[in-house]
């Protein structure tokens, strides 16, 4: 069975698996015809950490469960998003001109914004986690890696891209993501984010809420101080999500 290219896209720019090439990965649409797909992708990224989650469980304290369970998302996706919330935060924290935020953004090299970001992110999302029964955990881990990776696509829809196009090392198009494309990715989210409601609907509203509340907040931030966003903006709003998320989920299960 030959997969859909977009799909194989989708897992390429997301993870670090190895996957047959693609001849839509040059066209300059690619991204945005990807992002359907980005849910399925962080279904299963999630559904890893929440295996290694219910296993060290058995082993270890909730705490180090936790550790071990986002370790795993981050070395699956080779710390993406993290990357873009570091970036997005030394940014916004250290620019006073577009131009200038920008200009730092595109810098590879850590600041203090971007350090104490990445630091408290990774905190509170292990912390978190750690206050949920196993079960609870596993299941938030597979709604919130899901639904994290179905906002940047709204967000795309939403702003127009503030980046250099010309300085990118991949094609790039700033096109829409189709209704049709974001009603499967939200099929997907839901399909994902079933086994957390089987817990506590109550506590999936709460993580959604909580989760789209911060992205939101970033996503005009955004806007207001770089004019749009950028790929790192766009995993900054993944990481703020995650947040969002498992602190409204484990505000409700104890």
């Amino acid at each position: 069975m030959r997969l859909d290219p977009h799909l194989l896209n989708a897992i390429r720019f997301l993870t670090v698996l190895p996957v047959p090439a693609s001849a839509d990965a040059t066209q300059p649409d690619w991204l945005a015809r990807a992002m359907k797909y980005f849910p399925v992708v962080g279904a299963g990224i999630g559904a890893a950490s929440a295996i290694v989650f219910l296993v060290a469980g058995e082993f270890w304290s909730p705490l180090i469960a936790a550790l071990l369970a986002i370790t795993t998302s981050i070395a699956l996706t080779s710390a993406l998003h993290e990357d873009g919330l570091a970036d997005t935060a030394d940014s916004f924290g250290g620019g006073w001109t577009i131009e200038k935020r920008l200009a730092i953004m595109k810098d590879s090299r850590i600041g203090t914004y971007g350090a104490l970001a990445l630091g408290l992110g990774t905190a509170l999302r292990i912390a978190a986690l750690a206050t949920l029964p196993v079960w609870a955990g596993a299941a938030a881990l597979l709604a919130v890696h899901a639904a994290a990776r179905a906002m940047p696509a709204f967000v795309m829809n939403r702003l127009p891209y503030s980046g250099d196009t010309n300085t990118m090392k991949v094609s790039y198009a700033d096109a829409p993501v189709r209704p049709d494309e974001l009603i499967f990715a939200l099929i997907v989210v839901a399909l994902a984010s079933i086994p957390l409601a089987l817990v506590s609907v109550a506590s999936l509203v709460a993580g959604l809420l909580l989760g789209a509340a911060l992205a939101a907040l970033l996503t005009l931030w955004s806007r207001r101080l770089v004019g749009g966003y950028t790929g790192d903006v766009l995993g900054a709003v993944e990481q703020l999500f995650e947040i969002g998320f498992l602190l409204g989920v484990s505000a409700l299960i104890k």
